[in-house]
């Protein structure tokens, strides 16, 4: 207990100490694992022995952060991305390994040895890349898209890269396990008796047909499970009202999981992936990203700090040019695949970058995969220390590509005429965020009345376009708290976001609410669900980008189905305002995160107002039919604003699917 305590205390303690000094320095937290590992293992002698043990442990690290992003991904999108992940990560394997092939038989490596060692090349480190990429906020576009389906190709084909090594074994080679470093999986673990070994045993007596079977039921049984009973055993836990025990039930999904999809010889992060995207649309998805997110941040750390604490220094100081121009012929012939494939596949030239550097150094699973050869005799004990030495320092070397990647993003970015936010001398009490569409619609008509606005805009040219047409606008982003004091939100009596990107609406909304509790804000909704995260957020008046054309479309649809025009302005109307107040209701039982379909009150209460809604209208018409046109309404006016000053304006359709 004293000696796991002692080193517990030193691998925390030199995270603490490395890592933030990193960050701050702007060279990210994996190179400050990294680093922190250097300085435990080679430099002070203070870690080391412990190593393969822990990077079985740490390993997870990346199972988890593969479930919590397929958490982030709803089947759909998965699918949208079939071509990516068969088009350019097929590519990127293929390519990788026939260039490192030819390579490695130039330099007279025998066929087998050079297979094994293109295979190793093909991978990169998925949790080095989605962790940088996460932190820099890069996965959203399109070259971080474009690395992520790669990575998910990649973790597919070690699946047949683990089933081919054993057919490329050396009868003539002798050697033992004992001598490899690295992760292994279940067949290179250690031989000490475990509870598991004897079900194990029994799955590898299986014969082919049998396994094969196994396996297409273990696979079924987790994408059915997490489908149809997850939600049951969410709900009975939590009826327990023990925190403890969320993290409980999180946990043992994952790591039953894992061990299912390790029992029959398949990559347990492929498996909590796909189990992720199963439960995507789930309305716990909130709640196992709360209670996995520590340990997925504490498991990757100690994985790269035990990465750099296995770095064979000394195999570096004897063969100083050998390693290093391995290393860097290795990261060079990968960005250059990779590169090709960029321009293949049409790929921006920033997102080109980004896809080719991020992606260019060796993987976890090529530890995996030395460990794996070396115990089937199918590799050289020299060969796979030089291997291990190679992956280890191009993850060493990752986080310097995205430095470069910065310069480079920067470098060929495309000009812009001002790439500062202008000096805002605000000379209105009405703001308008965003002059696209709907913002200038909106801006048009205020200034026209005589009210003026002061407008904001992230887009440099749509700015310079507004103003060749005389509209005052000014350039920045919308969303920053600075440029809105600027233009003056301190004295504003509205501020209207009309921006198109959801998240930054909302986050100006509640940062407006915050600063301002008098502030009138009408909002721009893309979807119901939109206009409750307004709603919550603080908007005064929510309006549905879409809803007033559409109430006049079915206006014209009422007219030319035999209602009068009196008649179908009067029904569009009493849509209207019912429709309102029943949003008004629906956002009470509304619950973040959760698929309305999902949420049985939201259903519910939904139907019932979609009945009241309906009997309404028949009410509305038979009091039209008595009355006469001339003394109620002007047919051609459009939809009035009947909601009080302090209401809530929500303009939203009620029913489910619309």
């Amino acid at each position: 207990m004293e000696s796991f305590l002692f080193q517990a205390s030193i691998y925390l303690g030199a995270a603490v100490l490395v890592v933030p000094l990193s960050v701050r320095l702007g060279l990210g937290s994996v190179l400050g694992y990294l680093a922190a590992g250097i300085l435990m293992g080679p430099v002070l002698g203070l870690a080391g022995t412990e190593t393969t043990d822990l990077q079985h442990f740490a390993e997870f690290g990346v199972v988890l952060m593969l479930f919590l992003i397929g958490l982030e991904l709803e089947p759909k999108a998965l699918w949208e991305m079939r071509h990516k992940l068969l088009g350019m990560g097929g590519a990127q394997v293929i390519g990788t390994m026939v260039a490192a092939y030819a390579v490695l038989t130039w330099f007279e490596h025998t066929p087998s040895v050079a297979l094994i060692l293109s295979m190793m090349a093909a991978l990169s480190s998925t949790a080095i890349v989605l962790q940088t990429l996460s932190e820099k906020n890069l996965m959203r576009t399109q070259g971080g898209r474009s690395a992520f389906s790669v990575l998910l190709t990649q973790d597919i084909a070690v699946i047949p890269m683990l089933a081919i090594i054993p057919l490329l074994a050396m009868a003539d080679y002798t050697g033992t396990t004992s001598e490899t470093y690295g992760v292994t999986n279940a067949e290179t673990a250690t031989h000490v008796e475990n509870a598991a070994e004897p079900l194990m045993t029994i799955v590898q007596q299986l014969p082919g047909w049998a396994a094969g079977i196994l396996t297409i039921l273990i696979v079924a049984g987790i994408v059915l499970a997490g489908h149809y009973l997850s939600r049951p055993v969410f709900r009975f836990v939590h009826a327990a009202k023990l925190p403890e025990m969320s993290t409980f039930i999180s946990l043992l999904m994952v790591l039953g999981i894992a061990f299912l999809m390790m029992l029959v010889g398949l990559s347990p992060a492929l498996g909590t992936f796909v189990a992720g995207v199963v439960l995507a649309n789930s309305e716990f998805r909130h709640q196992l990203e709360a209670d996995l997110k520590p340990f997925k941040g504490l498991l990757l750390g100690l994985f790269f700090m035990t990465v750099g604490v296995g770095i064979n220094f000394g195999m570096l100081v004897r063969q100083p040019f050998t390693v290093l121009g391995l290393t860097l012929g290795l990261m060079a012939l990968k960005a250059l695949v990779l590169l090709v494939i960029g321009f293949g596949f049409k790929l921006k030239p920033q997102d080109r970058w980004l896809f080719s550097l991020s992606l260019a150094q060796g993987g976890e699973f090529g530890f995996l995969l030395v460990s794996f050869a070396r115990s089937e005799r199918a590799l050289p004990l020299a060969a796979g220390q030089m291997a291990l030495l190679v992956i280890s320092l191009s993850m060493l070397l990752t986080p310097l590509l995205f430095i470069g990647y910065d310069y480079l993003s920067k470098r060929f970015a495309p000009a812009k005429p001002d790439h500062t936010p202008d000096d805002i001398n605000p000379t209105g009490k009405v703001i308008v965020a965003g002059i696209g569409r709907f913002g200038q619609v909106v801006n048009r008509l205020v200034r026209t009345s005589g009210i003026p606005t002061v407008v904001l805009d992230s887009d440099m040219q749509t700015i310079e376009t507004m103003r060749r047409f005389g509209v005052q606008g000014f350039f920045g982003d919308p969303a920053r708290p600075e440029l809105l004091e600027a233009a003056g939100l301190a004295e504003a009596q509205v501020i209207v976001v009309a921006v198109d990107d959801r998240d930054t609406c909302t986050r100006i909304v509640r940062y407006a609410r915050s600063r301002r509790p008098d502030i009138h804000i009408v909002a721009r909704a893309g979807d119901r669900v939109h206009v409750y995260e307004l709603y919550q957020a603080g908007a005064n008046d929510i309006v549905r980008e879409t809803f007033d054309s559409s109430i006049r479309a079915g206006r014209y649809v009422l007219e030319n189905m035999g209602f009068s025009e009196y008649e179908a302005a009067k029904v569009s109307q009493a849509y209207f305002r019912i429709d309102r107040a029943a949003m008004r209701d629906l956002a009470k039982v509304w619950i973040p995160g959760q698929p309305v379909y999902l949420n049985e009150a939201y259903v519910e209460r939904a139907k019932q107002l979609d009945r009241d809604l309906e009997n309404a209208l028949m009410e509305e018409l038979h009091e039209v039919s008595v009355m006469a046109p001339e003394d109620d309404l002007d047919v051609g006016a459009p939809l009035p604003e009947t909601a009080a000053p302090d209401s809530k304006a929500i303009v939203v359709p009620v029913a489910p699917g619309a």
